[in-house]
């Protein structure tokens, strides 16, 4: 037996419980994992909550994020004891995900992880850390080097936000984070960030074409927020959008793109390629040292998670949710 939360729907609502499971009712997979530590991500608490269409398969165990040690393989690729980290491929949401003390994968979604970080601290990068590397990475492709202008990240304390403003500014890049908690204003500057703006100029209907002011942003929020990051972008300057904290709706024109050569960039993290998601990781890696990981963490216990959901949505929690399965 295992303990796990498992999410159940009726008459339209969803119920999230912690349950003990049998290892007979793991899905189908080639590994079998003996999951440490999982996150508790913005698409994995709408899920718990019922707040967002996420869940494609019911009932279903969340999480889209999880890392552990390979307790079985059919897979020789996979031997047991290996150390694994596992992100996207629709865990969470049509597959049985990581906010468990087992799991059942498919041996081509399983990476190694870096050996600089612990698992806890793997946790603490995870889908957020990796599509932040994927928006990096993204700009760079661009052309965007760093000296060339400040790079905006949007919803800068939340856990996409925090690890892109460590890891643009690990690279060299002057990083604007922004923010609607001024009292995180000094957590945004340790984490590389050369200053810090409140979000509220970026949350109403701005002109469609405003002051040159970044080389490049990250958003994080959507809605208005995007549209006035797009506005306010330099010539041939670069948006990476993997967000939608403020809304999935974007109401802008396309003066930006066609007046000043901005590109907007669309960042999916699920479904990555292995070689890009092992590039991505080496850059964290490289760039985002483990010790800067520490003062993003808040650390929950599995019996935790449901209750805790709730906030993360309504954004009352700071950088990353690690999330110990044995607790």
């Amino acid at each position: 037996m295992f303990k796990a939360i498992l999410l159940s729907r009726e008459n339209k609502t969803t119920h999230a419980e912690l349950v003990n499971l049998d290892e007979a009712q793991l899905p189908e997979g080639e590994v079998d994992i003996r999951v440490e530590y999982s996150t508790l991500n913005y698409k994995d608490a709408l899920a718990i909550t019922g707040r967002g269409a996420i869940v494609k398969n019911w009932p279903l165990v969340p999480g889209i994020d999880l890392a552990g040690v390979v307790e079985n393989s059919r897979n020789p690729a996979w031997q047991p004891g290996q150390r694994v980290v596992v992100t996207g491929w629709g865990l969470g949401e049509d597959r049985w995900g990581g906010l468990a003390q087992k799991a059942r994968l498919k041996s081509e979604w399983l990476l190694a992880p870096p050996e600089s970080y612990t698992a806890r601290q793997t946790m603490a990068v995870a889908t957020a850390g990796f599509t932040a590397a994927l928006c990096t990475m993204a700009l760079q492709r661009h052309g965007l080097q760093p000296g060339q202008g400040e790079i905006l990240v949007t919803g800068a304390a939340g856990g996409v936000g925090s690890i892109a403003v460590a890891l643009l500014a690990g690279l060299g890049y002057q990083v604007v984070a922004s923010t609607g908690r001024s009292s995180e204003a000094d957590y945004l500057n340790s984490l590389g960030a050369s200053r810090v703006v409140d979000r509220a100029e970026f949350l109403q209907p701005g002109k469609p074409l405003q002051s040159e002011r970044w080389a490049g942003v990250v958003d994080t929020v959507g809605s208005h927020t995007l549209a006035n990051a797009c506005a306010s972008t330099c010539w041939n300057g670069a948006v990476a959008a993997c967000g939608l904290a403020q809304g999935a709706d974007f109401s802008a024109t396309v003066l930006p793109f066609i007046l000043r050569g901005v590109t907007l960039y669309g960042i999916n993290s699920v479904y990555i390629d292995n070689a890009t998601r092992r590039h991505a990781w080496d850059l964290l890696s490289k760039y985002v040292d483990a010790a800067k990981l520490e003062p993003m963490i808040v650390e929950i216990g599995l019996s935790e998670v449901i209750e805790y959901a709730p906030g993360l949505i309504d954004g009352k929690v700071r950088g990353r949710t690690v999330v110990d399965v044995n607790s």
